[in-house]
């Protein structure tokens, strides 16, 4: 992630997170290291970057890791502050144009299993194994060339090409009241603030729950 936009996105919000330590954890939540045959990538998660987009006051953070030899993805993120309850959250591909357009649900449907739902904050960590038809939509796998490995392939070339975003569906914006476009992680020397940023963000989530 590009650190000038992670200080403009936590700058814009810091009068309304200031409580929560959500400003902190967003410049916190940088980079992670990129081990052989794993590929990770960073988002952040707002309104502004839906399409069209909304004055969601909500914020979050994600880290999505690749891993080539298990065959798997994990999903680590965090969230807070939605304007609406949360319906559903999906990883959605390939943009038509990186950074703007829409495209169609990649991940399982209808939600990822466990995810938080009915609420306005959460925190969220699951390994699936993409060797596994349920960890896709069909109509993906469809349209990507019909098998799990074109799918897959066609998943990683998207996210590698800021096609591929992470999208929370509430019931305030029921076509997605955040979002943030994977972006890939350049620098292993940040792995130490990207747990400090995903620690703080979980426990600002949970702070507004109690509240």
């Amino acid at each position: 992630m590009n650190l000038t936009f992670a200080r403009t996105i936590a700058s814009a919000y810091a009068g309304t997170f200031a409580s929560t330590g959500i400003a902190l954890g967003l410049l916190c939540t940088l980079a992670q290291p990129a081990l052989a045959h794993q590929q990770v990538y960073n988002a952040v998660l707002t309104g502004l970057a839906e399409n069209p987009s909304n004055a969601s006051a909500g914020l979050g953070s994600a880290v999505v890791t690749f891993d080539l030899d298990l065959m798997t993805m994990r999903l680590q993120t965090t969230f807070a502050g939605l304007t609406g309850l949360v319906t559903a959250s999906h990883i959605h591909c390939c943009a038509l144009i990186p950074g703007v357009s829409n495209a169609g649900v990649a991940s399982q449907t209808p939600s990822f299993a466990g995810f938080p739902l009915g609420g306005s904050s959460g925190a969220y960590d699951h390994t699936f194994d993409l060797a596994l038809a349920s960890s896709y939509n069909a109509a993906y796998v469809t349209a990507s060339g019909g098998t799990l490995d074109s799918a897959l392939a066609a998943l990683l070339a998207g996210a590698e090409a800021g096609q591929a975003y992470l999208n929370i569906h509430s019931s305030f914006r029921a076509g997605g009241e955040i979002r943030g476009f994977l972006v890939p992680v350049p620098e292993p020397s940040s792995y130490a603030l990207l747990l400090s940023g995903i620690a703080l963000l979980g426990w600002a989530a949970r702070r507004q729950k109690r509240g």
